[in-house]
């Protein structure tokens, strides 16, 4: 059984990384511009409310925080966390549950790992404290892609061929939402 702590920059953040850079290679190839909030995996990045402040100063149509959770071990599965009005993201709520529903149909599709068991209903869960997510005014999402502390999941999460299918479950998403897929 493989275990992750996430109190550390180690597995948890290596995996954020490696799949935000296999869906920015994704999404360059379609043609799409991308605006990563982080360059490196050497340390912590920027504070979250610098990352809306990047995220909001370019100007983008959609945004995703690539996750993996560190739930319960006896939990599975996937989560998608979305924003509630609570003032500077009023306008995006709606388009951000439409992004919402299109990752989770993706997330279904291309990777077969089912929606948490602890976390939201059928792998939704809407988050009011969560500066990532409040201060956005882009339509955006969190994804837990799965439970760094269940032995199955977390099988799946360390696998390279993995890695590269949720991000192209994220890619299909993000052209879905953007019309282009």
């Amino acid at each position: 059984m493989r275990t992750w702590h996430t109190k550390q920059i180690g597995p948890e953040a290596k995996f954020n990384f490696h799949v935000a850079k296999f869906l920015r290679a994704d999404l360059l190839r379609d043609g799409a511009q991308v605006t990563m909030t982080r360059s490196s995996n050497h340390s912590f990045g920027p504070c979250v409310n610098r990352r809306a402040q990047i995220l909001n100063r370019s100007h983008v149509n959609v945004a995703i925080d690539i996750h993996a959770d560190g739930g319960p071990p006896s939990g599975r599965g996937f989560a998608i966390l979305e924003p509630v009005p609570d003032g500077p993201n009023n306008k995006v709520i709606s388009a951000s549950e439409a992004f919402g529903r299109d990752v989770r149909w993706a997330f279904l599709r291309y990777t077969k790992i089912p929606p948490s068991t602890y976390d939201g209903i059928s792998g939704i869960s809407h988050r009011n404290d969560l500066a990532g997510l409040n201060l956005t005014t882009a339509p955006k999402v969190l994804i837990e892609c799965g439970n760094m502390r269940n032995s199955i999941d977390a099988a799946l999460l360390v696998s390279t061929a993995f890695q590269q299918r949720i991000a192209h479950a994220l890619e299909v998403a993000i052209m879905l939402f953007l019309g282009k897929g």
